[in-house]
């Protein structure tokens, strides 16, 4: 496999690497000292920075002001951004954003993008369902009504699966751990129509009928339950192309796992420095073979995220076919940045010793958000068992 970067895409990881500079890790209080969310807002600074050099239009089209740059762009940057703990939804705006490029209404898209791309509208989505263990998009219902007749009760089996002419959609459920949502302009919600069929719907934050309620991650990060009652949509806010949310889905997969790349990387480094200047003996710790033993396990664990988190990445971004879907390669990825990133941490924790719990040093703090990415993950057994299902579905060889 050749995993060669164009020039492009290492321009815009320049770029992302020179922003992220002067980002410091422990900016926010820490989650281990305060009661509740760390802060109320998103990097408003940060946010600014990213669109004043163009990284939060880098999937979009030039057409939308983007630079037309892929999927595997996006997750370079995310890799950087992991790398200090940056507290911007520029996985969530920009996998909305490319999802709205790609399948949605073409009026929209022109409304929104570009203003994505500057900065200035927040996007961000809903892919946890009411508890995070169930697939968001059985949450929430979405049902068609017609012009001037309210809710659609009486709608005939086309309507009811919206294939025929309604004016809009009607939205009823819960999603839960919403990232960003109380800073976000608009939330891409994931429903289910009458004949369960995935969809996915695009809700103003302040449109009536939408509620939240405020929850906090493991990261101490602010998220949201996303209350919809009776919420109405216009027909051109909701994408029932076929894959969508599948595709959404998948991208905002492999961007965590990229997330999971780049806090490990910062991590091995972390822990390379500590234990080159700690001394036991009259050496440093780093030339105990025990050490190094760990030290090098986890270095193996990162190159297996990376090659798979880009194979992953390719997939999505090409649509290349090949023996399993994407799915699988998508599965895979998930299997090593769930674990993964587990072990690198509390390998680090280990070799740091007690000077890894100091909230005066942010290892903690990398802790936290690393033990969010793994819950958002899930377990890396659900994915071995989703990965079995699908060679059980497509066999090799």
């Amino acid at each position: 496999m050749d995993f060669t970067f164009t020039e492009e895409q290492q321009a815009a990881v320049e770029a992302a690497r020179a922003i992220f500079s002067d980002v410091a890790p422990d900016g926010a209080p820490s989650p281990a000292l305060t009661p509740g969310a760390v802060a109320e807002d998103i990097d408003r600074q940060l946010w600014h920075e990213l669109a004043r050099t163009d990284l939060l239009g880098l999937t979009l089209s030039p057409d939308h002001g983007g630079a037309g740059l892929d999927p595997i762009a996006l997750c370079l940057v995310l890799r950087e951004s992991a790398k200090v703990l940056a507290r911007v939804p520029l996985l969530e705006s920009c996998a909305v954003a490319t999802a709205i490029e790609r399948y949605g209404d073409r009026t929209l898209a022109a409304e929104l993008l570009p203003r994505a791309g500057r900065g200035e509208l927040i996007l961000t989505v809903g892919a946890n369902g009411r508890s995070g263990h169930d697939p968001a998009e059985l949450a929430v219902s979405a049902r068609p009504y017609g012009a001037g007749d309210g809710a659609s009760e009486g709608a005939g089996e086309g309507e009811a699966d919206g294939s025929a002419g309604g004016s809009g959609w009607v939205l009823d459920g819960v999603q839960s751990a919403v990232p960003w949502a109380q800073a976000a302009d608009w939330i891409a919600v994931p429903a289910h129509t009458a004949s369960g069929r995935p969809v996915l719907a695009l809700v103003p934050r302040t449109r009536d009928g939408v509620t939240l309620a405020d929850q906090v991650s493991t990261n101490g990060e602010r998220l949201a339950e996303v209350r919809l009652d009776a919420v109405r949509v216009e027909a051109r806010e909701l994408i029932d192309a076929a894959g969508c949310w599948d595709w959404l889905r998948s991208l905002l997969t492999t961007g965590t796992c990229a997330l999971a790349l780049g806090l490990g990387e910062r991590v091995l480094a972390m822990t390379a420095e500590y234990t080159g200047k700690r001394e036991q003996f009259g050496f440093p710790v780093a030339t105990f073979q025990a050490v190094a033993v760990q030290a090098a396990d986890r270095y193996i664990d990162l190159r297996a995220m990376e090659a798979t988190l880009w194979q992953a990445a390719w997939r999505i971004s090409t649509d290349t076919g090949g023996p399993l879907p994407a799915a699988g390669d998508v599965a895979v990825a998930k299997i090593w940045a769930s674990d993964g990133v587990r072990r690198v941490v509390q390998t680090a924790q280990h070799l740091h010793g007690g000077f890894g719990a100091d909230t005066d040093y942010p290892l903690h703090r990398y802790h936290a958000w690393a033990k969010q990415i793994e819950l958002s993950l899930d377990p890396a057994a659900a994915h071995e068992e989703a990965l079995g299902d699908l060679l059980a579905a497509h066999p090799l060889g």
